[in-house]
C-alpha cells in the first residue's frame, strides 16, 4: 500500500516542522503547509536530515482563506487521491488585555486560531470520512485554562477545544476519529514569537503595566526552559498511529498536571491561586 496522507498545517517552524517530519518518519506522506512558502527551507533541511525528503511535500495554505483552504485540499485528492488525517496546527499567540486592545484586534486572533481551524476541519472531513480518517488539533493548555493576558487567545482555545470536543462523538459515528492536543509551554522565544516588545508593551499598558511586566517576564523564562518541539511533537504524532486514540491528549507532565488542576478545580479557586502569582 502507498504510505497514508496526512495533511498539517502550520509546519514552517517550531512543532509543526517537528510534526511534519515526525509523520515522515512513522510512515506517512506528510503534505506539510503553510501560508508562505519562501519559508519552507528550515523544513526540507530537517527532512532531509531525517532521511525522509521524498516523503515531504510543501503546499501552499492560508487557514484564513476559504479559497486557499480548499485549494490546497482539492489539490492533496487530485493528487494522492485520498486524505487519510488532518492535523490542525496553525495557529499564533497574543498578549494583550480588554481594555488595552480593539474588539477587531480580539477577532483577529480568532480568525487564526479557530476559524482557522473550522475552514481546514470543514473542507477535509468528507474526505476523511472516505477514509475513516483522523482530525487532530494542537490547542493548548490555554485552551482549558484561562491565562492572564492572554483572554482572546484562550478564548479562541478554548472554543476550539469545545468544537472538537462537541465534534467529537458526531464524527465517529461517520467513522473519524477527533482529538485535541494540548501542548503546555514549549521552548521557544516566547515573547518575540507573538511579535511583543517588552518595554514598548509595557510603556503602553497603562494601569496594567506592573502586572504585564511581570507576566512577561515569568512566562518568558518559563517558555525558554520548557518542553522540545520535537518532543510536544512527538504525542502529536502519535495520535496518528494510535489504534484507539484518546479525544484529549497533553503532551508532557506538566501540561497534564495544570490541565489536570483545572479540571478538578470545581469553585475555581486553585486555578485563580496559581494564575494570580504569576502577576505578583
Amino acid at each position: 500500500m502507498s504510505a497514508p496522507t496526512a495533511l498539517i498545517t502550520g509546519t514552517s517552524s517550531g512543532i509543526g516542522l517537528e510534526i511534519a517530519v515526525g509523520a515522515a518518519r512513522a510512515g506517512w506522506r506528510a503534505v506539510a503547509t503553510m501560508r508562505d512558502v519562501s519559508r519552507a527551507d528550515a523544513l526540507r533541511r530537517a527532512a532531509d536530515a531525517a532521511g525522509v525528503a521524498d516523503l515531504v511535500e510543501v503546499r501552499r495554505l492560508d487557514v484564513v482563506d476559504p479559497a486557499s483552504v480548499t485549494a490546497c485540499v482539492a489539490g492533496v485528492i487530485a493528487d494522492r487521491g485520498r486524505l487519510d488525517a488532518v492535523v490542525n496546527n496553525a495557529g499564533a499567540g497574543h498578549v494583550g488585555t480588554l481594555e488595552e486592545e480593539t474588539v477587531d484586534d480580539v477577532r483577529a486572533v480568532m480568525e487564526v486560531n479557530f476559524f482557522g481551524v473550522l475552514h481546514v476541519s470543514r473542507a477535509a472531513l468528507p474526505h476523511l470520512r472516505a477514509s475513516r480518517g483522523r482530525l487532530v488539533t494542537v490547542t493548548s493548555v490555554g485552551g482549558v485554562v484561562g491565562q492572564p493576558f492572554n483572554e482572546a487567545y484562550c478564548a479562541a482555545k478554548f472554543a476550539v477545544e469545545g468544537f472538537m470536543e462537541a465534534l467529537a462523538p458526531v464524527a465517529a459515528t461517520v467513522g473519524v476519529l477527533v482529538t485535541v492536543v494540548e501542548p503546555g509551554a514549549v521552548a521557544s522565544e516566547f515573547v518575540a514569537n507573538v511579535g511583543v516588545d517588552r518595554d514598548a508593551a509595557v510603556a503602553q499598558a497603562g494601569v496594567y503595566a506592573p502586572a504585564l511586566r511581570a507576566y512577561l517576564d515569568r512566562t518568558a523564562g518559563a517558555f525558554a526552559a520548557a518542553q522540545s518541539p520535537a518532543d510536544a511533537a512527538a504525542a502529536v504524532v502519535a495520535t496518528l498511529t494510535d489504534p484507539e486514540p484518546a479525544p484529549r491528549v497533553q503532551t508532557s507532565t506538566t501540561a497534564r498536571q495544570f490541565v489536570g488542576a483545572k479540571l478538578a478545580d470545581l469553585d475555581g479557586r486553585a486555578v485563580a491561586t496559581i494564575t494570580a502569582g504569576w502577576l505578583a
